[in-house]
């Protein structure tokens, strides 16, 4: 069976591919992405196999 671990990590819209280029680099997989607190901020959450 397949273990995930999870995680969120707030991004801000005007450096969005930098922020998430670096959380796919260090493996995680990008689920999806919702609106944050403000107009100008978003939640990602992420997932990746746990090892």
């Amino acid at each position: 069976m397949e273990k995930w671990e999870y995680a969120t990590a707030p991004v801000l819209i005007h450096n969005t591919k930098m922020i998430l280029d670096t959380w796919g680099d260090d493996g995680w997989e990008l689920v999806t992405v919702l609106p944050g607190q403000s107009a100008e901020q978003l939640v990602a959450y992420f997932k990746r196999k746990k090892e």
